[in-house]
């Protein structure tokens, strides 16, 4: 877990209660002055109450021109973003006509495959013509193509399973599937730090949720061991079902799992693993199978693997892996299979194309090139950033790299200090993240070339700089330490 520096905890601290106080004291006279005047809701009463929206209105409202901006152009290495204006001090902002050519450190686009490429852009081009933008129906109804069916074996030899069904989008795999896998009388363990897709769907299913603390493997065996000894609640019988659910790389913290360890406990105590490879699928691994292959674990130990296609493979949707016999379950009851519009005839073949290239099926080395490239480029950037003395979370071999901002007046001012510079960048409060623990999420592609990463360690220094994030003091330079050496010498 994170250690948040005495002095900065305070400030920050002090920095929210300062907002807060103003708010409540805008909020004071803001009823006063509505009560002279006459209320239109005749009878009906506000859809917002007291604090509800307290948060949207006196601190998000501030600074949303850093949130949600609009691009132009395929989000590659460096895209186009629309230049917006307020004149009523950030309540609405109105798009113009003007663009910024920025680097593009935000998005989710690991290999390279948002733009156009060489491989793909064709295959999808004739799948659009041949299919159609859209099937237009669910997938037991007429949302089945050829291209569906063979989508479902490609990610069942990729990841390496038996059997997977897909669906039309990544939140959509984990909210509405979890329902069907478990429900009254199971108990879920979740990490405590599981994405927001997998906290509704467990709380969707029903079934009894107890969480352990953030990537520790001690503490779940310890959650495990109190509440197979108690059973469940009042009854204190045994629980029909256990699942463990993890993510391969967190998706704020940038962490790995500790995968290996945490398939051992299962194991022990016979319960199930459901492994969300959201952000690792595709950007870890030798050959991009994510942190099964990266960490030597063996995926016949993994019994539900979750991931989606909307990171590395450039298109939409996402997919559950299993056993023939779950993922026939899954097609007579999962609701994003049985309701949900069917995934794109083109976004499928985008996806098909992409694992192509990975596994070098498309007669080059393109896809080991851009693997090594990824993962050369995080770690590059990772050890630059530690080296200026910015804290970073994560680990090697990462793309999603967090910096630490912590004080809610430094969350706009770095987005925007970089916008101004062109890089783009996305930051992450609150309720993304705990209160305290502000970041701006640095997300790095094998697109990006060491020139753009150059450019925006410059950058990312000099803002760092201007406004006080780096918490630990800078390592020497080579250069200063070859000149220390020559005066001692």
């Amino acid at each position: 877990m994170i250690t948040i520096p005495y002095l900065t905890a305070l400030t920050t601290y002090f920095s929210y209660g300062l907002l807060f106080a103003f708010g409540q004291f805008r909020d004071f006279f803001r009823k006063i002055f509505d009560w002279w005047h006459a209320s239109n809701l005749q009878g009906y009463a506000p859809i917002c109450l007291g604090l509800e929206d307290f948060y949207i209105r006196r601190l998000y409202l501030r600074i949303q021109d850093c949130f949600g901006r609009p691009i132009c152009s395929p989000p590659d290495a460096w895209f186009d973003v629309v230049e917006r204006v307020s004149n009523d001090n950030n309540k609405t902002l109105k798009r113009t006509t003007n663009v910024s050519r920025c680097l593009n450190l935000g998005s989710y686009n690991y290999l390279g495959f948002a733009a156009s490429d060489e491989y793909c852009t064709p295959r999808v081009i004739e799948s659009l013509k041949k299919y159609s933008a859209s099937t237009c129906s669910a997938r037991v109804d007429g949302g089945t193509t050829s291209i569906h069916m063979e989508l479902e074996e490609c990610v069942a030899n990729f990841v390496g399973k038996p059997a997977s069904i897909v669906t039309g989008m990544g939140y959509v795999t984990n909210s509405a599937i979890l329902p069907v896998l478990i429900g009254k009388g199971g108990l879920i363990i979740s990490d405590s730090l599981n994405h927001n897709s997998i906290v509704n769907g467990a709380r969707g299913s029903g079934a009894t949720i107890r969480v352990f603390q953030h990537n520790t493997p001690s503490h779940l065996e310890k959650v495990l061991r109190e509440h197979i000894a108690e059973g469940q609640p009042r009854t204190h019988r045994p629980w029909k079902k256990i699942i463990v659910i993890v993510e391969g790389i967190y998706s704020m913290e940038g962490e790995l799992c500790q995968l290996p360890e945490i398939v051992a406990i299962c194991k022990k105590y016979k319960v199930y693993v459901y492994l969300d490879e959201a952000h690792s699928i595709g950007a870890v691994g030798k050959t991009g199978r994510g942190v099964c292959e990266l960490l030597g674990v063996d995926t016949a130990d993994v019994d539900i693997m979750m991931g989606t296609f909307t990171k590395s493979f450039g298109s939409c949707g996402g997919y559950i892996a299993g056993s023939k016999e779950l993922i026939e379950y899954l097609k007579y009851t999962c609701p994003a299979h049985l309701y949900a519009t069917s995934i794109s005839p083109p976004a499928a073949q985008q996806i098909i194309s992409a694992i192509q290239v990975i596994l070098g099926e498309d007669g080059s080395s393109r896809g080991a090139q851009k693997l090594a490239r990824i993962r050369e480029n995080s770690n590059f950037f990772r050890s630059e950033l530690q080296k200026m003395g910015f804290e970073v979370l994560g680990d090697n071999d990462s793309p999603v790299m967090p910096i630490m901002l912590y004080n809610p007046a430094k969350i706009p001012a770095f987005s925007r200090e970089c916008l101004k510079q062109n890089v783009a960048v996305v930051t992450v409060a609150f309720p993304a993240t705990p209160l305290l623990l502000a970041r701006a999420r640095i997300c790095i592609s094998a697109a990006h070339s060491r020139e753009d990463l150059n450019k925006a360690l410059e950058v990312i220094s000099r803002v760092g700089d201007l406004i006080g994030i780096k918490y630990f003091p800078a390592e020497p330079q080579k250069q200063q330490l070859e000149e220390n050496r020559v005066k001692l010498e």
